[in-house]
């Protein structure tokens, strides 16, 4: 079951958004067979523009669901927010189906036992560079194959992930190229 965390930023969070926003958000709990205990963060920002902002991350086990939206109304941007999130589903459930139907009858992996995956959000600042470090993040990798990284690092909307190598046990880095396809560095 989600548990939801709503946060307002430059608005008063209502009941009334509030239930909007668990009832449509509540939506993807049926892509689920047994709805996993987790917590729904939802950020609303709202902008001297007249814009809304709708930031939904969910970690599950085996997958973070994360997206944003923007648009001149509240309420459209959960919907698009929604729709997002039910689309990552839906690609999610597509791919681990094909991977399973493709695995049987031959010895494959099983799969490995996995905590949440780590959320890479790494911010950047449009200011000059410097060597500096402003931020640290830990994080465990998790043992998984290059194409579930691909999906991972897709679905969390980032142009790298890091990850182990469930073949090799390495650690490897997959990443989107300039020409849209992907990279794979692997490590000795």
């Amino acid at each position: 079951m989600l548990r939801y965390n709503v946060r307002g930023e430059n608005i008063e969070v209502t009941q009334a958004i509030r239930e909007y926003v668990e009832k449509k958000v509540g939506k993807i709990e049926k892509y689920f067979n047994d709805v996993p205990e987790a917590n729904a963060h939802v950020n609303l920002k709202t902008y001297s523009d007249k814009t809304a902002k709708v930031e939904v991350t969910i970690p599950l086990p085996y997958v973070v669901l994360r997206a944003e939206e923007t648009s001149p109304d509240l309420y459209g941007s959960v919907d698009l927010v929604v729709d997002k999130l039910e689309r990552q589903m839906r690609k999610y459930k597509t791919k681990i189906n094909r991977k399973n139907r493709r695995s049987q009858g031959v010895d494959a992996p099983q799969p490995v036992d996995n905590d949440l995956w780590a959320d890479l959000n790494i911010e950047e600042d449009d200011e000059e560079l410097s060597a500096a470090i402003v931020r640290t993040k830990r994080l465990s990798l998790k043992p998984m194959d290059a194409e579930e990284a691909v999906l991972q690092m897709d679905m969390l909307g980032h142009n790298f992930f890091i990850f182990e190598d469930a073949d090799t046990n390495g650690t490897s880095i997959v990443y989107k190229r300039n020409d849209g396809k992907y990279g794979l560095i692997e490590t000795d």
